[in-house]
């Protein structure tokens, strides 16, 4: 009996991988996950440089991990379990107080952290004549430490922003996030900076951040009372519950900021070679990544042109180099600046100081939050 119990499971088992290898190459391969918000790894390409360097075992890993016949099920089924066992922390994601969830934060690397900021110190040397200001956000887990479950810690962002301020020197004005967050948001009935499922500072968050940058440029910002501040949806589930996968979480509403006396923009899309007459993309309303609503998601290379009046004008041109936390300000800059040049650093490959010489280009805000900033090695391509 023992021995036709064990040739059951062996050939099961074996029948098993048969069956998950077979779907694994016959299944169609999805370039984007929906419910991860992320691109998918493509198929590794085989050549013998990758080959010894054990970049293709990498990529044949991540391909295999990413691709899994039902890995969306997986996910799904390992986090109700997790709940079900009271767990509150998920895949990175803490299960917060108040309806919040938050990414684990731990202490950066210095080293690297120094070699970005003095990435930035050094773009604001090789163009002597330009004004180079860095606008750094902190994250929900910064500034609500206090709403993270029971015995869950995360290494306070603070200490990061003011070893960055010290670090980039009186060449590069510095705006704190934490400076222009202080005293907002501690009372119940306050709007919320940061989406309590997304990683992102919400339409509200956006607003002050552009608040106190157009204060130090001298500007006289608009106020909330210049703007119709409508809800364009009321079920965004953000990055964070994604990966977190509670069950548990109420969904986000995302606020659109417009002014009483519009103004028309103009987007081209270097990426796609496209011009559209909208900072706004309705359609990502019904996908999963809502926050795309915001000028149609990521893209390399986007330069916004704006109908200002001469009198409207504080700026002609500018240089925004950034995550995306700079798409929900964005809009407020228009009523502002005729003619922006918004570079993701995440996928643009050229040179940013050549750019912005090319096009005539003075001032430069370099906007990041915080989380990006610590893990973003392509901040040193400001150093070029």
């Amino acid at each position: 009996m023992k021995k036709v119990m064990d040739r059951v499971y062996t050939w099961g088992f074996v029948s098993l991988l048969g069956i998950m290898s077979a779907l694994f190459f016959l299944l169609p391969k999805s370039v984007f996950s929906e419910t991860e918000n992320r691109n998918l790894q493509e198929a590794p390409k085989l050549n013998w440089e990758r080959l010894w360097s054990k970049q293709f075992a990498d990529d044949a890993e991540l391909f295999v991990t990413d691709h899994f016949p039902f890995r969306s099920d997986w996910v799904k089924t390992k986090s109700t379990m997790e709940q079900l066992r009271l767990q509150k922390e998920n895949n990175g994601i803490y299960l917060g107080k108040d309806g919040y969830l938050f990414e684990k934060f731990g202490e950066p690397d210095f080293e690297m952290l120094g070699d970005y900021a003095d990435a930035i110190k050094q773009f604001a040397t090789n163009h002597p004549d330009a004004a180079v200001k860095l606008l750094l956000s902190p994250n929900s887990v910064g500034v609500y430490p206090e709403r993270l479950p029971w015995q869950a810690a995360a290494y306070p962002q603070g200490i990061v922003h003011d070893f960055i301020a010290d670090r980039i020197g009186n060449g590069v004005t510095f705006l704190n996030g934490f400076d222009f967050f202080k005293g907002e948001n501690r009372s119940e009935d306050s709007r919320e900076l940061f989406y309590k499922t997304d990683h992102h500072w919400t339409s509200y968050g956006a607003y002050l951040a552009y608040k106190a940058y157009a204060s130090d440029m001298g500007w006289t910002p608009m106020t909330e009372d210049e703007f119709h501040i409508r809800t364009v949806t009321d079920s965004f589930l953000g990055s964070y519950h994604t990966r977190g996968q509670f069950g548990s979480a109420k969904p986000d509403s995302i606020e659109v900021y417009e002014p009483k006396n519009k103004v028309h923009s103009e987007m081209y899309i270097a990426d796609t070679d496209t011009t559209k007459d909208s900072l706004y993309d309705e359609s990502y309303l019904a996908k999963k990544d809502k926050y795309g609503y915001f000028q149609g998601g990521v893209h390399a290379l986007v330069t916004v042109t704006s109908d200002l009046a001469p009198e409207q004008v504080d700026l002609d041109k500018l240089l925004i180099v950034k995550d995306s936390y700079a798409h929900s300000m964005l809009p407020f800059l228009t009523n502002h600046v005729k003619e922006i040049h918004m570079i993701d650093i995440r996928f643009y490959n050229g040179n940013i100081g050549d750019y912005m010489e090319q096009n005539g280009i003075d001032d430069a805000l370099m906007l990041f939050n915080t989380s990006t900033f610590v893990g973003e090695r392509g901040l040193l391509k400001l150093k070029y």
